[in-house]
């Protein structure tokens, strides 16, 4: 059963002054001007309109009854009903972009920061950073401060080849910093085979709740997330999503200097 699917009704009551994202939303959107597309009041209300051409009137009524729902499997529907495009053909020809005045067709763009868009950058930053990989102890962001999951997870983690760590003077549980043209962060070293020896990769989300939430600590973001590496001027975004670019940052790694008795 997947999350599209099932109908979940809430377990467990909210304690305390909350808003949806929902609530969020609309209140936006109809400060924004769009109170036309925003006719239900509650999130509830949304719901209960989506679960009508089902046959049922609330989604109350379809948790108790059905709980889930999946509509018979057709084979070769589009046959019958086309595809989910304006032209209900498959494009390759998006008339979506094109009616929004993007270009039509999918095309390459270099980014901004690589060893051929900027390769005196990628002399003093000579890896490629991937960012955003998951991992089963946490959902993005979350979890950090539940300390019986931390425990088992308990610092951000850097995974680079061993060839590339060993000529860097890096072993496996180093602390290391990962610097790139607009800032740095610590992690752990982690050896990874798999990985291409230009490349690292750092998980994303990370936080440090034992760390105070005003400023400058803001619960150590500054020192682990890895957002800190990324440019997120609009000039350099993704023209159509406005999606960063997570996956082509150049970097350094270095060993980070522990105490050590003189």
């Amino acid at each position: 059963m997947t999350a599209g699917v099932a109908a979940l009704p809430h377990s467990v009551p909210g304690q305390y002054d909350y808003k949806r994202d929902f609530d969020i939303y609309r209140e936006l959107g109809i400060r924004l001007g769009q109170k036309d597309l925003w006719p239900w009041r509650t999130l509830e209300e949304a719901y209960d309109y989506r679960v009508k051409p089902a046959g049922y009137k609330t989604l109350d009524k379809f948790v108790e009854k059905v709980r889930c729902y999946v509509p018979p499997a057709e084979f070769k529907k589009y046959e019958r009903t086309g595809f989910g495009t304006p032209t209900r053909k498959a494009e390759l020809y998006s008339t979506v972009f094109e009616a929004m005045g993007y270009d039509a067709l999918p095309k390459y763009t270099e980014p901004h920061e690589t060893v051929i868009s900027t390769p005196e950058l990628a002399e003093e930053y000579p890896l490629i950073l991937l960012t955003g990989g998951r991992t089963n102890w946490y959902y993005h962001s979350e979890w950090r401060q539940v300390w019986s999951i931390r425990e088992k997870h308990p610092y951000p983690l850097l995974e680079v080849h061993p060839d590339t760590a060993r000529a860097l003077n890096i072993q496996e549980g180093d602390w290391v910093w990962i610097e790139s043209s607009k800032g740095k962060i610590r992690a752990v070293a982690k050896l990874f085979e798999e990985m291409d020896l230009k490349v690292v990769h750092i998980e994303h989300g990370w936080w440090l709740p034992e760390l105070p939430g005003e400023l400058p600590w803001i619960h150590g973001v500054w020192e682990t997330n890895c957002n800190v590496l990324g440019e997120d001027d609009p000039e350099y975004c993704d023209p159509i999503t406005g999606g960063w670019g997570l996956k082509t940052i150049l970097c350094k790694v270095y060993k980070a200097r522990q105490f050590e008795r003189f």
